[in-house]
């Protein structure tokens, strides 16, 4: 089912079963029929479809799958769109309904760490709120969803077809989840510049490898062994004794890297 489906015209062809068609069911969740079998029913015909309970129920991923649909949603519409694509298009495919519900096309604002303005990778923002649609969890597997970014040295993967160059790329460790940071960081290490294809291109790997990784964290919860191993950095800690919430100054909300922007101050 296409992305741009009304929720009218969602309910029309979900009261198709109404008439007697027969609906199959995957991990729980109805599917909606192939577009060819569905008979249409009066337009003034309200059929209830509940909103399934938050969280949604998921199925194991293809990890691989989702790094290549990710990689490739990069090039259509950005960032936060492939990585949310990546994960989304999936479950939109192989599981059908709730997910067919969801326009992936609701995360391009976040492209360029969020129209442009350099701010959380689109990447993390479109798998974080993947994430956030499948698990209750979303606060431990998102935790470490972005300081494994900040860690990683991207981009490392590459898929067998390529959009812009077949290249090996450099790598570099932002240190950040800033779009700001993780970019400037990389062209400084590889010396190409922000516009070149070669930048575009390690956007859409490393969009491929957040997803993922995301993908494999998910599995990894559906298999009762997800255990979080990332550390707030030592530095981050040491400033947020006086600088967190309730530190003798008080005033920072933060748990990223304070000495990258701001240097040794104490």
């Amino acid at each position: 089912m296409g992305e741009d489906v009304t929720r009218r015209n969602f309910l029309t062809i979900a009261g198709a079963a109404v008439g007697g068609l027969a609906v199959g069911a995957v991990g729980g969740y109805t599917l909606i029929p192939p577009k060819e079998t569905i008979v249409e029913v009066p337009r003034d015909v309200e059929v209830e479809m509940p909103v399934p309970e938050w969280p949604w129920a998921y199925p194991r991923f293809d990890v691989e799958a989702v790094k290549v649909r990710a990689y490739d949603a990069y090039f259509v519409s950005g960032c936060a769109y492939g990585a949310f694509e990546g994960i989304l298009g999936e479950l939109r495919e192989n599981v059908g309904f709730p997910f067919n519900t969801v326009p992936s096309k609701m995360m391009v604002f976040g492209k360029g760490g969020g129209l442009g303005w350099g701010t959380l990778c689109g990447a993390l923002n479109g798998a974080l709120a993947a994430v956030n649609l499948l698990t209750s969890e979303y606060g431990a597997v998102g935790g470490e969803i972005i300081g494994e970014y900040t860690e990683t040295a991207y981009p490392t993967w590459k898929p067998d077809e390529t959009v812009k160059t077949d290249a090996d790329l450099p790598t570099s460790v932002a240190g950040s989840p800033l779009c700001h940071v993780s970019v400037t960081k990389w062209c400084e290490e590889s010396g190409f510049a922000s516009g070149s294809i070669e930048r575009k291109e390690r956007c859409g790997r490393l969009t491929g490898e957040v997803a993922g990784r995301s993908a494999e964290m998910l599995n990894t919860l559906l298999d009762g062994a997800f255990v979080p191993v990332f550390q707030i950095p030592e530095s981050t800690t040491t400033c947020n004794n006086c600088h967190y919430d309730t530190g003798s100054v008080a005033n920072v909300h933060a748990i990223s890297d304070c000495v990258q922007c701001h240097g040794e101050t104490h």
